[in-house]
């Protein structure tokens, strides 16, 4: 797969630091990335616009990691926008990492300006040594699956789709657990021994529920959260995705809700990227009469309309 460098991070010039033509390479265990559609796209639509933002607002990231890094691109974004020049990436197949760390080396125009930890398994416990301390990092992203199934060997075949996790022993707040924020609940746990003083983790959350839940997360696992961005993307898998959540719900699960893509492109067209976070609450309250349950949301996408869904990026500090 090969993707123009400024078209899919935006950028107002050529890369500095990233090669002009990035040569991805996807493994059967990875998630696609929505390059022909950047809409689609999270780490074109959601995360290096949030990356962008914190650059303006508290500076250069040195130190970036990525739990769940797919191909990489998180991590390259993060090196181009964010100045990153100390790397960790984690993900749960062996062969997704070791194609993420070749990908990110290989995209580089200076393969030596960055320092890579790299390992797979379970969230960040890769890159805990044995015998040491854990590496700190300024910034740690997650842009994890929320969806369940109860199989174990099922979970591993829907991997792909990056829309399904195995259940969890942890201790997860009820809340949470409705909510299908266990994993993400359970990220903001084991970040807080890798963050840097002033650290922040930064998650990417599928806007499905109130964003009052959102933040409970982070009060909830001792963080002070704020919402940085919100905006929304166009729901890919919406089969798997959306049905996903409509069998959840009826399982007890949520509420959810989507929109129609025509109606975010509408109300979000007045919104600036600046703003976004601040003013929330209130676009949730301006798109709350066009929201749709996943039932809806299903039959209207198989009679041909285009259906998204809010996205959140949540930075959580430590209390």
């Amino acid at each position: 797969m090969q993707i123009d460098t400024a078209r899919y991070l935006k950028l107002d010039a050529p890369p500095a630091r990233l090669k002009d033509t990035l040569d991805i390479h996807v493994t059967e265990h990875a998630f696609l990335p929505s390059v022909d559609d950047i809409l689609g796209d999270w780490v074109a639509t959601i995360a290096t616009p949030a990356f962008k933002l914190i650059r303006r607002r508290q500076g250069p990231q040195a130190r970036f990691c990525s739990i769940g890094t797919g191909v990489g691109l998180d991590a390259l974004a993060a090196i181009e926008t964010l100045e990153a020049t100390r790397i960790g990436i984690t993900d749960v197949h062996q062969d997704v990492v070791a194609a993420a760390v070749a990908n990110i080396r290989g995209n580089l125009k200076d393969p030596d300006s960055i320092a890579l930890e790299a390992g797979h398994g379970d969230l960040l416990e890769p890159l805990a040594p044995d015998d040491a301390a854990p590496p700190r990092y300024d910034l740690i992203y997650e842009n994890l699956p929320n969806i369940p199934v109860a199989d174990a060997e099922e979970a591993v075949a829907a991997r792909k789709s990056a829309g399904h996790i195995p259940p969890r022993k942890e201790t997860v707040p009820p809340l949470m657990r409705r909510n299908l924020l266990a994993l993400h609940t359970i990220a903001l746990q084991k970040a807080r021994d890798f963050l840097t003083p002033g650290g922040a983790v930064l998650s990417l959350l599928g806007g499905r529920i109130p964003l009052d839940v959102f933040l409970e997360m982070g009060r909830l696992t001792g963080y002070r959260a704020e919402i940085l961005t919100y905006g929304w993307k166009i729901q890919t898998d919406p089969e798997d995705i959306i049905g996903g959540h409509l069998k959840q719900q009826r399982a007890g699960f949520g509420p959810y809700h989507f929109y129609r893509a025509s109606r975010l492109a509408e109300v979000f067209a007045r919104v600036s990227l600046e703003d976004s976070g601040a003013n929330a609450r209130a676009i949730e309250r301006q798109l709350t009469p066009d929201a749709l349950d996943p039932e809806d949301a299903l039959a209207a996408w198989r009679q041909g309309e285009a259906i998204g869904h809010t996205v959140v990026a949540l930075r959580s500090s430590p209390l």
